[in-house]
C-alpha cells in the first residue's frame, strides 16, 4: 500500500485515534476526565453537583476500583477524583498523578458533597454529562459518544463547547468503514515500521507491564495466576494467562496506564499481550511483532466499528479474534487461513454478553483468547465452519457484519435487561 494513499493515511490515523494511554478502565476515567473539565470551567471545586449517565456507564462504572482513590468504585468516586485530584490536560491519564493527601481530600468528598447521579434519557450508548455549582456559578460539560469526545461545554450562560451530536456516529474521527481484512494485511505487510513504531512500542510496554503485575501481585480473582498454576511451559496457556492478569490488575485498581483499543483498556490488553507472548516464543523479530500487533489492533477495531462503543457484546470477543489473527499473520497465514481464523472465532463466542467492567472480565479474556486460538488451530487444518452455521458466511467481511448486527440491534433488549438486574437496588 503506497505511502501517499489516503488509504495508508487514513490507518495511521485511525491507530493513532485508537491506541492511546488511560489509567484504569475507561468509562471511570471518563467521567473524572469530563468532571475534571467542568472544575476548570468553575475555577474552584464545587460544592454540588449532579451527574447525568447514559445506563452502559452505569454499567461499566459500577463495580470498578478507580484507581488512585484508595480503593473506591462507582461513578461518584470517579467524579470526585477528577474534580478533587484531575489533571484534565492529561486527558485518558487525568487521575494518574494524585497525592496522599488528595486521596484523603477525594473521599471526604465523596461523603460531603451533595451529588445526585441519575440516569440520563438518551438513545446513545455512551452519553455523560456533569454540572458543577458554587454559589451562583455554574458549569456543564457534556461528553457524547466516545470517551474524550466533549460536544458541550459551558459556564453560566456562556456557551463554550457545542457541537451537534448526530446518533452514535462519531463524527470526529477518521472514517473506519474503510477497514477490511485484505487491505489490512496489506497494510501491516508493508508499512514504513517508523510510522508505527512508537505507537506500537508504547502499547507492547505498557501493556505488558500492567500484564506482569497482574501475574505477580493478588489483583481481583487472579484469573491469570490461577491458570499459569496449571504449567508456563505451554505459550497458548501463557497468552490467555497474560491477558486476564492484566484484565485482573486493571479491573481491581492497579495504578498503572494501558493503551486502549476501540476505547477499552481489557481489549488493548487482549488484542497485543497474547500476539507479544508469540512473538518471544517464535523468536520472531522486533518488527515483526509490531506488524503482527498492527494486524490484531485494526482487525479488532474492525469488528467493533459495527458493533459499538458500548452494547451488551463483550468486547473482549473481538479482541480474542483480533489476536488470533496477528498471531495467524505472524506464523506465516495468508488472507485465507486468517480469514478463517476470525470466522471460526466468531463462530463460537460471539454470544458472550457484557455485564458491565469488574473482575470476571479477567475470564472472559481468557475464553475469548482460547476461542480464538481454537479458530486458528481449526484454520491451519483447512477446517472451518461452514456458511450458514448460525451467523456464519462464506465470506469474513459478511461474517463480521452479521455479528456486529447482532450485537448491536439484536441485543438492545439484552443489554436493558442486564442493566435493569445490575441496577435494582443497587448504589451507581
Amino acid at each position: 500500500m503506497p505511502q501517499s494513499n489516503d488509504l495508508y493515511q487514513a490507518y495511521l490515523q485511525i491507530l493513532r485515534e485508537e491506541l492511546i494511554p488511560a489509567m484504569g478502565c475507561t468509562e471511570p476515567i471518563a467521567i473524572a476526565y469530563g468532571a475534571s473539565y467542568a472544575r476548570d470551567l468553575l475555577g474552584a471545586l464545587p460544592d454540588s453537583m449532579e451527574i447525568e449517565v447514559s445506563g452502559n456507564l452505569i454499567k461499566n462504572v459500577k463495580s470498578v476500583v478507580v484507581p488512585n482513590t484508595g480503593g473506591l468504585r462507582g461513578i461518584s468516586a470517579a467524579a470526585a477524583a477528577g474534580v478533587i485530584a484531575g489533571r484534565t490536560d492529561q486527558i485518558l491519564e487525568v487521575i494518574s498523578q494524585v497525592s496522599d493527601a488528595q486521596k484523603s481530600a477525594i473521599a471526604d468528598f465523596v461523603s460531603n458533597c451533595p451529588m445526585r447521579i441519575s440516569l440520563k434519557d438518551t438513545p446513545l450508548t455512551f452519553d455523560y454529562q456533569v454540572t458543577l455549582h458554587r454559589g451562583d456559578n455554574h458549569t456543564v460539560v457534556r461528553i457524547a459518544n466516545f470517551h474524550t469526545n466533549i460536544v458541550y461545554a459551558a459556564k453560566n450562560d456562556q456557551i463554550l463547547i457545542n457541537r451537534p451530536v448526530t446518533g452514535a456516529a462519531e463524527t470526529e474521527l477518521t472514517d473506519r468503514s474503510v477497514l477490511n481484512l485484505r487491505d489490512i494485511l496489506d497494510f501491516a505487510q508493508t508499512v514504513d515500521i517508523a510510522d508505527i513504531a512508537p505507537m506500537l512500542e508504547r502499547q507492547a510496554a505498557y501493556n505488558s507491564a500492567i500484564a506482569a503485575e497482574g501475574l505477580e501481585g493478588f489483583w481481583g480473582a487472579e484469573v491469570g495466576r490461577g491458570l499459569l498454576e496449571r504449567g508456563s511451559e505451554d505459550v497458548e496457556l501463557r497468552a490467555r494467562a497474560v491477558a486476564a492478569a492484566g484484565s485482573d490488575a486493571r479491573m481491581n485498581g492497579c495504578e498503572m496506564p494501558v493503551v486502549i483499543v476501540s476505547g477499552s483498556g481489557n481489549q488493548g490488553i487482549t488484542a497485543s499481550v497474547p500476539v507479544i507472548e508469540f512473538a518471544r516464543d517464535k523468536g520472531a523479530s522486533h518488527e515483526k511483532m509490531l506488524r503482527a500487533l498492527a494486524v490484531s489492533d485494526l482487525v479488532t477495531i474492525h469488528q467493533k466499528t459495527s458493533l459499538g462503543r458500548l452494547s451488551a457484546f463483550c468486547g473482549a470477543v473481538s479482541a480474542g479474534a483480533g489476536a488470533a489473527a496477528g498471531i495467524c499473520w505472524l506464523d506465516g497465514g495468508n488472507f485465507d487461513m486468517i480469514s478463517n481464523t476470525i470466522i471460526n472465532a466468531l463462530a463460537v463466542s460471539s454470544g458472550m454478553v457484557c455485564d458491565g467492567a469488574k473482575s470476571s472480565c479477567a475470564g472472559k479474556i481468557a475464553l475469548a483468547v482460547e476461542s480464538g486460538l481454537t479458530g486458528w488451530h481449526m484454520a491451519k487444518k483447512g477446517r472451518r465452519y461452514p456458511s450458514g452455521d448460525g451467523l456464519v458466511s462464506d465470506d469474513v467481511e459478511q461474517t463480521i457484519i452479521n455479528v456486529g448486527k447482532m450485537g448491536h440491534d439484536g441485543m438492545r433488549q439484552t443489554d436493558r435487561e442486564i442493566l435493569q438486574i445490575m441496577t435494582s437496588g443497587a448504589v451507581i
